[in-house]
């Protein structure tokens, strides 16, 4: 890899993909951050927009000390990011998507500050969907997604401790030399890239801390059909992280079985009455699990939303990350070379 640049402290890299409605406030807001802006780069990597993300990006050129929009021909994200690493020279990397909200005008000052005073190699920052204007619906994806039934046990993404953590599910700053040590983002993978990466951080022994100083916020899915494409490419980078690392992750394999048996519950209850039965008996309790819950959430968050949308919302997680998992398991052994 280049070696640093003098001349800039970070380097902020964002892939991006027709982020047209969010890239201008997220770049207006690294604008608006308390740090001089001729000590930070920014490399913005386009998959290929089809809409006005480029325009968009194109007129914060002046802005900062040195703004590339480079493309990005896999249109992945991982490859996305490395390219952005590839093209910036600062010593420390923020990599941040095109659709956030920064809620702290002092984030780059805090990163640096933090580097410094815990000596880390990564840092994690908490991710919640809470961005300020979001409709009624998106705010009942941001509590179903951050509570208990929504979202992976263990995971730091909403923490809201200062402490060392275990990065895999929310390292995004890093020392430059972690990527010599850890290499880059693995371009297979076309979600999860981040997790994976950070799984590698782990398995290195290399420091990383987390602080609420650090907390971007994403936007929530403002549809039940772009939710189910999210978490279904989820599933997939879940099952593709399992087998890369020989990892067995429960919550994941019982989404997956779940939709297998429920299928086959379905095509059994077409022939006979008892899986017929059985498949309502399953899906009348799986309906007031996520019902009860619902309403638990709307009188918790005072968001009648969550009850009006909660029953729909949870399934759409939980089994369009069992199918994106269990479609890529199938994928995977039909793949290999029968003896």
């Amino acid at each position: 890899m280049d070696s640093t640049d003098d001349r800039f402290d970070i380097a902020i890299v964002m892939p991006v993909l027709n982020e047209e409605k969010h890239v201008g406030g997220t770049l207006d807001q690294i604008y608006m951050q308390d740090y001089p802006m001729d000590r930070v780069e920014v490399v913005v990597v386009d998959g290929g927009s089809s809409d006005r993300t480029r325009e968009i990006v194109g007129a914060f050129k002046d802005r900062f000390g040195s703004l590339k929009l480079l493309d990005n021909p896999p249109r992945l994200p991982s490859s996305g990011r490395n390219i952005g690493v590839n093209n910036s020279s600062a010593p420390y990397i923020m990599v941040l998507d095109g659709h956030t909200f920064l809620p702290s005008k002092t984030l780059l000052r805090d990163m640096l500050e933090i580097f410094e005073t815990t000596s880390a190699d990564c840092l994690c920052r908490p991710q919640p969907l809470t961005p300020p204007d979001i409709s009624e619906f998106e705010k009942s994806v941001a509590f179903c997604r951050a509570s208990i039934l929504g979202h992976k046990p263990g995971s730091e993404i909403y923490s809201e401790v200062e402490a060392e953590v275990d990065p895999t599910s929310s390292g995004a700053m890093y020392r430059r030399s972690v990527f010599d040590k850890v290499g880059f983002f693995d371009e297979t993978f076309d979600a999860c890239e981040d997790v994976d990466f950070n799984y590698r951080v782990h398995q290195h022994g290399l420091k990383a801390c987390i602080s609420p100083k650090l907390t971007v916020c994403y936007y929530p899915r403002s549809s039940l059909s772009s939710l189910w494409r999210q978490m279904v490419r989820y599933g997939k980078g879940r099952f593709r992280l399992a087998a890369k690392h020989k990892l067995f992750q429960p919550v994941q394999w019982l989404a997956a079985a779940a939709v297998a048996g429920l299928g086959l519950l379905l095509l059994l209850s077409l022939v006979s009455s008892s899986a017929a039965s059985l498949l309502r008996t399953v899906l009348g309790l799986y309906l007031l699990l996520v019902v009860f819950f619902s309403g638990y959430l709307a009188q918790r968050h005072s968001h009648i939303g969550c009850l009006l949308h909660g029953p729909l919302i949870f399934p759409t997680i939980h089994f369009g990350l069992g199918f994106g998992f269990l479609y890529d398991l199938v994928a995977r052994v039909l793949e290999k070379p029968r003896s």
